[in-house]
Parts: C-alpha cells; sequence; structure tokens
C-alpha cells in the first residue's frame, strides 16, 4: 500500500498553526515534505512553533492572520502565494469555543465563535479556492466537530458554528468539484488540547468525559480514551492524499465512538 501523504514539493497552508490539532497537522504535512505556510492570529505562539519546527529542518513559514479579518486572510494567502508557491492544500483548523447554555451565552461569544469558526472558513476558503480554480487541482479539509451533528448541552454556540462550517464546506465542495478541487470535514471529538482542558472544571473532568455523563446526555467514549492531535491530523492527511481522491463532501468523524456514528 502506498503512504498515504500530501504530495511532496506541495504547498498548504493551515489555520489554527500555532496549536492543538492545527500544530499537529502543520508538523505532519512538513514531515512528509509539504511546504507550509502557518495561519495564526497569536503571533507569538505562532512565530515559537515555527522557530522549532524549521529549527528541525521542516518547511513551515508563519503567515500571521486573523481570520475573522477578511483583509488580513486575503494579504496571507497571497504572501504564501509569493514566497512559496501555488497553495494546493487548505487545512481550516482555527478555532474558538465559549461553554454555557444557551440562556446564559453572551451575545459576544456567539458572535465571536462564528467569526472564528464560520466566516473564519469562508473567509479562508475562498481566498485559496479563488486561486485554485484556474489551476484546475486542490484539497480543502475544514476541522470541525462531532458537536456538529451531536447535540451537546452548555455547547450550543459551538455546535452551530461548527454545523455552519460543515455545511459550508460541503456546499464549497459541490461548486468547486468541476474544477477538480475536492472538499472535506474532519470531525474529532474529545482531543488532548488546550480547548478540552478548559472544559474540565475539576479533576472528574477527564473521567465524564470517558465514561459519559447522564445528566449531559452524553454517553462517553466507546474506546475508552482521548484522541490525540496527531489522530486527528492522520485523517487529515488522509482526505488530502491521493489515496482519497474519489473522496469529497465527506464527513470524517475521529472522536472513539463518542456520537455513535452519528
Amino acid at each position: 500500500m502506498s503512504e498515504v501523504t500530501a504530495q511532496r514539493g506541495s504547498v498548504a497552508l493551515v489555520t489554527g498553526a500555532a496549536g492543538g490539532i492545527g500544530g499537529a497537522v502543520v508538523r505532519a504535512l512538513a514531515e512528509q515534505g509539504t511546504a507550509v505556510a502557518a495561519v495564526d492570529r497569536d503571533e507569538g505562539a505562532l512565530h515559537r512553533c515555527v522557530a522549532e519546527l524549521s529549527g528541525s529542518g521542516l518547511p513551515v513559514t508563519a503567515c500571521p492572520a486573523d481570520v475573522t479579518d477578511a483583509d488580513e486572510v486575503e494579504a496571507a494567502v497571497a504572501a504564501a502565494e509569493e514566497r512559496l508557491g501555488p497553495v494546493e492544500y487548505l487545512v481550516n483548523a482555527a478555532g474558538l469555543l465559549r461553554m454555557g447554555p444557551v440562556r446564559g451565552l453572551s451575545p459576544g461569544d456567539w458572535a465571536e465563535m462564528f467569526a472564528v469558526n464560520a466566516a473564519g472558513v469562508f473567509h479562508v476558503s475562498r481566498a485559496v479556492v479563488d486561486r485554485m480554480v484556474p489551476r484546475g487541482r486542490g484539497a480543502v479539509v475544514t476541522v470541525a466537530s462531532n458537536a456538529a451533528a451531536t447535540p451537546r448541552a452548555g455547547m450550543a454556540g459551538y455546535a452551530a458554528s461548527k454545523a455552519a462550517a460543515t455545511m459550508f464546506t460541503k456546499s464549497l465542495g459541490l461548486e468547486v468539484a468541476r474544477h477538480g478541487i475536492r472538499c472535506n470535514v474532519v470531525a474529532p471529538g474529545s482531543t488532548e488540547t488546550p480547548m478540552l482542558w478548559s472544559m474540565w472544571t475539576d479533576d472528574s473532568g477527564r473521567a465524564r468525559t470517558l465514561d459519559g455523563s447522564a445528566a449531559d446526555f452524553r454517553v462517553g467514549i466507546p474506546l475508552g480514551r482521548t484522541a490525540r492531535p496527531e489522530d486527528v491530523a492522520a485523517a487529515v492527511l488522509f482526505l488530502l492524499s491521493e489515496q482519497a481522491r474519489h473522496i469529497t463532501l465527506h464527513d470524517l468523524t475521529v472522536d472513539g465512538g463518542a456520537s455513535l456514528g452519528a
């Protein structure tokens, strides 16, 4: 069986690149020979991550930008192509979580989640796909969430914004399939990142995640473990690879069975 890898010598742009799942995707792509334009709005964290990776000889370039700002996104994509060449792969991994029940969720928290999780995917995807279309090739993967298809108490804003990103990506994929561009979604569940850890208010948090919580209508994780960022990155790389060349408009759930296949 051939290696699951993006084409060596190609160029990828990854948002949310300063850590978590985005950081794992950047590393995985770079280790397979793909030049990566790493995008994040936290410039300090981004430059630290890029310095570490490039210091190990990996082809990673920092392109700071706030995905909620269409002008910043356009400038970052233009800079990435000028410095690295045509972007063939896009991974939308930037994400924001604000917990809270619907009646207690502030309008600001709701707006900020949609600005990053939904509008950010729109801004970046449009800027990159506009350049892919004339070239007749490309692959896009949006990192959404299993919460986009499975209701979660206290996560309505996050779930709704990820559902929006999911359907946007699939609709985009339908429009650009004729141009040889594939658009897919990876939907992680509980993954060992600062986002997950922020949801644990005490020492029982991990147990509730693994075992479930009847009060929150959560069934737990059948595989009995949380994901590592590398687990999600592996799914992203598969969908970018030639092994997935006939897959588009697909939603690949990576959650250890937590959403029971939803």
